[in-house]
This record gives structure tokens, sequence and C-alpha cells, in this order.
């Protein structure tokens, strides 16, 4: 195992794009940590300095803190798994899982086709040795991939995104395959995606990225219920938390359907623009119209079995509330939805949470259902 630490680490390409910037990680020895954001965000050009294959343009990147800037990626005893497995079709199994020992390690013949074996019957595809890649199936090259990054016995394992090309299923199956591997395994993990939903479900913790920096840093549940900003509150969750305008007036916010009194916004100008925001699942809807803060149309209804999901026009915008499956409007009706205040969010105008849910609100009250 070993520690992998990124300071200001940055890259500019030659053509002026900046693919990351700034970039500071610090992952322990043995932690599984993701990596995720949208397309572009950085996410892979970060991946690629630790593997050595993107050489920085400004900061360090160290492991066990060595800097590693000017070290090519054979001598950082680093093994990647690529999205496209990268296997050799004219080889079998056994000789793909090989290749990498042959010029990694002074193993003899006899220890390589061991560890082969040992890796394979771990990964349960020990009856697949003598197969070709093109009799496999996508699950069955994802794991001879992942077996010829195991039995060079790496410090350090990266992936980049290596279940995007697995049907659903499948990629629940393996989520929770990699996680037993990388607990049994006990090595450094270091795991890109753009699913957020195997960011929250796999990784120690996240690092999620936009526009090249890394906006938070922490385990799922701090990332899910403290985002540090608009971007990460909105970018982890699914459906996406609802957001909208609102303004600072008297120690309340106020949109123009609704009026709230609430202790953090006490401290804030008058006229101060801000955000508010609320995840699908906080908040409660009710059929009666009369009921709750304030009134929204329904425009679609998910039905997901256990729960609805149900799009709503509220505010010249969409949102969407998760609720229980006892709860079925028709489309174009009107419902009675409200935002209990301990499940609110707030953002600054530079879109900086200052206020998180599961804070209690001491004296907060409602003020007007309708404006």
């Amino acid at each position: 195992m070993a520690d992998v630490t990124l300071k200001d680490a940055t890259k500019q390409y030659a053509d002026g794009v900046i693919g990351a910037e700034d970039v500071n990680l610090s992952i322990q020895d043995g932690e599984f940590l993701i990596l995720v954001g949208p397309s572009g965000c950085g996410k892979t050009t970060t991946l690629e300095m630790i593997a050595g294959l993107q050489k920085p343009t400004g900061g360090q990147v160290l492991i066990d803190g060595e800097v590693m800037n000017e070290v090519p990626p054979q001598e950082r005893d680093l093994a990647m798994v690529f999205q496209d497995y990268a296997l050799y079709p004219h080889k079998t199994v056994r000789g793909n899982m090989m290749f990498g020992l042959k010029y990694s390690t002074d193993l003899t013949k006899e220890e390589q086709r061991q560890k082969v074996e040992e890796a394979a019957e771990l990964l349960g595809i020990s009856d697949l040795l003598d197969q070709k890649p093109d009799q496999l199936s996508g699950g069955q090259q994802q794991r001879v991939a992942l077996g010829r990054a195991i039995v060079r016995d790496p410090e350090v394992s990266l992936l980049d995104e290596p279940l995007s090309n697995l049907d659903a299923k499948l990629r629940t199956q393996m989520r929770a395959e990699l996680q037993r591997l990388q607990d049994q395994l006990d090595v450094t993990m270091i795991y890109v995606t753009h699913d957020q939903t195997e960011a929250m479900t796999m990784g120690d913790r996240i690092a999620i990225l936009d526009d090249g920096h890394v906006q938070q840093v922490g385990t799922p549940s701090e990332v899910y219920n403290q985002p540090e900003n608009e971007f990460v509150a909105q970018f982890i969750g699914s459906p996406s938390m609802n957001v909208f305008d609102a303004t600072v007036e008297g120690g309340t916010v106020q949109t123009d359907e609704f009026i709230l009194s609430l202790d953090d916004v006490s401290d804030r100008r008058d006229g101060e623009k801000i955000r508010f925001g609320i995840r699908p699942e906080d908040i409660a809807a009710s059929i009666d119209p009369d009921e709750g803060l304030t009134t929204a149309k329904v425009t679609v209804v998910e039905r997901l079995g256990d729960e609805n999901l149900l799009h709503l026009k509220f505010m010249g915008q969409d949102i969407v509330a998760r609720v229980g499956e006892s709860i079925f409007p028709s489309e174009g009706e009107d419902i009675g939805i409200d935002f209990p205040i301990e499940q609110v969010y707030l953002f600054d105008e530079n879109g900086e949470t200052f206020k998180h849910r599961n804070i209690k609100e001491e004296g907060a009250q409602r003020l007007n259902r309708n404006v």
C-alpha cells in the first residue's frame, strides 16, 4: 500500500486548455477514493497525472512522500484499469494476465502462473484461463482486466470508469465485487467515474471536481448532507436537489410563492439574493392543495413501485418531489407542498452553502402560506 498526495497539481495543455488546476488531495494507505464529476471536469487528467501518463505543468504528485513528477509510469508501482479493458485479442486470459508480470517482475514462469491462478480464483474466472477475450462477456472481460492489475501487487490501483461499458445489473454486481476485492487486497484504490451512484456506494471518500477544480472531498454522507456549495449539492443526489431564487428580508427568506422565517438569515443584509434548496425526498406533498406551505402543479408522475416521483411546475420552473406510493395525483392537478425547515439548504450569491439540512431550527416558524 501507499499514500498518494497531490499538491496544487496542475495540467495545462499546449493549446492553453487547463485540464486540472491546483488540485490538492491526500489519499491514505488502503483508502478507496472516488473522483467524480461531469464530463470534462478534470477527473481523468488528475488520474493520469498520478499514473504518470500526464506530466504536471505545476505542483507536485507524491507517492509515499516521494515526488513523482519526473518518474516514468513503469517505475511508479501502479496498476491501471481502463474503460475499454485493453485486452490483447490474440492472447488467452492467462496470457493477458501474465503479460505484465513478464516485464515488471523477476518471477519465474511457474511463480507467474501461480499468481495468475490465485488472482483468477479470487475473481471467479479460473475456468476461463484458456479462453480468448472475444469468447467472454463484458463482465468477464472486466474481471480479466482487474486480474491483470491484481497480479502485479501494485502499491496503488487506478481505475478509469471501468464499469461504464456494462449493463445496469452487471454494474451493480461489479460495484459490490470491487468493494470486496479492495477490502481483501487492502490496496490503495483511486477510481474515476461520472456516475454519482457508483461514487456514493463504493468510496470511503469522494472528491467532486468541476471545471478542473476540486469542489469538495468527504465521505458520501458528508457530501450529500453537508455540500460546501450549490454545485456539489445539485450534482450529488438523484433526482437533483431543487434550487430556486430567493431574497432575504427582515430575517426571512422570501419568494413569489412563500415566506419562511429562518434563524440562519438573521445576520444577512435585507435585499440579499440567495438560493433556496430542498432535496426531492424532503418535500412534504399532499393531495389536498389546501394543506402545506404553498401549491404546485403536477406535470408528470413516475411510478417506481415503492415510491413515486412527482414532476411539478413551481415558480416557473420544474421541480421533483419523491413521495410514497400512496400519493398518486393526476397530471395537471394542483397539490399542496411544504418545505420542512430543518431540511432546507441556503446558498449565498457566490454559491457557497450557509445552511445545511438537519440543522436544528430554534424558534423558526412559518409566516405566510401564499404571497
